[in-house]
C-alpha cells in the first residue's frame, strides 16, 4: 500500500452493492465514481433524481459497464425515506455498504417535513431512520459496513442540547450544524456497540472529508463574493481527495468498527485518508444511549438490536 492512501488502494469491489446517499455530487459522487470503476453495483440515493440520473450518466460514460442506479431518497421527509428503504429492500436482499454522505450544512433556520431543525433531521435523523430500515439487509453479510461522514465540524461549539433539539428557543446555525455532526459520530459509536454485542458481521464506521470545496459551502459566509471559489480551492481539498476518507472507511480491510478516518494534514483540514480521534464527548456512552432512544423516538425507528 502507497503511503499516502488513494483511490487506487481500493479493492475490488465486484459483486458488491454499496448505497450511497447524496452522490449526485462532491464527495458521495466521487465515492460513488470509484466504487463503480472497482465493480460494485452503485445506488446513488438522491432526493432531486433528474441531478441524480445526470451522474450515474456521467460515471457511466467515464466507466463503461458500470452499474449504477438511481433511487429517490429526500432525507428530510420520514415518509420518503421510508419509501425509499422499502423500495431498497426489495431491490437489493443484500446490501454489503451503507454511505451515509448526504447533508446540508449552515442554511438559514428551516424544518423538514416532520418539524425538525433541517440540520438535525437531516444529517442525523434522516440517516438514523434510513440505517435502521435497511440493516436487516446489511447484518448477515459478511464484510457489510456503514460508513457515516461526519466533520471535525463535531467539536466546533457542539453538544446535544436536549433541552432544545430542534433549536426552537434560538437558531445558531453553527452550533446546529456541529450538533448534527456529532450527533453522526455519536451513531456511529453506539451503533458499532449494539452489532458488535449482537455479534453481526457488519461494522459501522465514521469519515469525515475535512475542508472539502463542494456544494455544501454554498451557505458559508462570503461563499458569494468575487474570488471566494478560487480561494477555497487553495486551502481546501478537491472532493475526489475529501472523498478517500468515506472510500478507507468503506473499502480498506484493515478497518474495524467504530473507527474514524479523516485527512492527515494540520488540524485534519486537508490531505489523504488516516485513522483520527473524535471529541471525548463524542465518545460519552450515556449521552449516545440517550440520544439512540430519543432518535428512536421522533422517527419511530426500533432497531432491534
Amino acid at each position: 500500500m502507497t503511503s499516502k492512501w488513494t483511490a487506487a488502494d481500493v479493492p475490488d469491489q465486484a459483486g458488491r452493492v454499496a448505497v450511497v446517499t447524496g452522490a449526485n455530487t462532491g464527495i458521495g459522487y466521487e465515492a460513488a465514481q470509484v466504487l463503480a470503476e472497482k465493480g460494485a453495483r452503485v445506488v446513488i440515493a438522491v432526493r432531486n433524481t433528474d441531478k441524480g440520473r445526470d451522474a450515474a450518466d456521467r460515471i457511466s460514460r467515464a466507466h463503461p459497464g458500470a452499474d449504477v442506479s438511481v433511487q429517490e431518497l429526500d432525507l428530510s421527509s420520514l415518509k420518503s425515506v421510508r419509501s425509499a428503504a422499502d423500495q431498497l429492500r426489495g431491490a437489493h436482499p443484500k446490501i454489503d455498504l451503507l454511505i451515509n454522505n448526504a447533508g446540508v450544512m449552515y442554511p438559514p433556520k428551516q424544518v423538514t417535513e416532520d418539524g425538525f431543525e433541517l440540520q438535525f433531521g437531516t444529517n442525523h435523523l434522516g440517516h438514523f431512520a434510513l440505517t435502521g430500515l435497511l440493516l436487516d439487509n446489511l447484518r448477515e453479510v459478511p464484510g457489510s459496513r456503514v460508513v457515516t461522514v461526519a466533520s471535525i465540524a463535531h467539536n466546533i461549539r457542539a453538544g446535544i442540547h436536549f433541552e432544545d433539539l430542534q433549536w426552537e428557543r434560538s437558531y445558531n446555525r453553527v452550533a446546529a450544524y456541529g450538533q448534527s455532526k456529532l450527533s453522526n459520530l455519536m451513531f456511529t459509536y453506539e451503533l458499532q456497540r449494539r452489532l458488535s454485542a449482537a455479534g453481526a458481521p457488519t461494522i459501522a464506521v465514521a469519515a469525515h472529508p475535512g475542508v472539502s470545496n463542494t456544494e455544501l459551502m454554498r451557505h458559508i459566509p462570503g461563499s458569494g463574493l468575487p474570488g471566494f471559489a478560487q480561494l477555497a480551492g487553495l486551502v481546501t481539498n478537491s472532493p475526489a481527495v475529501g472523498a478517500l476518507g468515506t472510500l478507507r472507511a468503506a473499502t480498506d480491510p484493515d478497518v474495524q468498527g467504530g473507527q474514524y478516518y479523516g485527512p492527515s494534514g494540520f488540524r485534519e483540514l486537508v490531505g489523504h485518508p488516516v485513522l483520527v480521534k473524535s471529541t471525548q464527548q463524542s465518545h460519552d456512552v450515556s449521552v449516545q444511549q440517550r440520544l439512540w432512544t430519543v432518535s428512536e423516538e421522533l422517527t419511530g425507528v426500533k432497531y432491534g438490536i
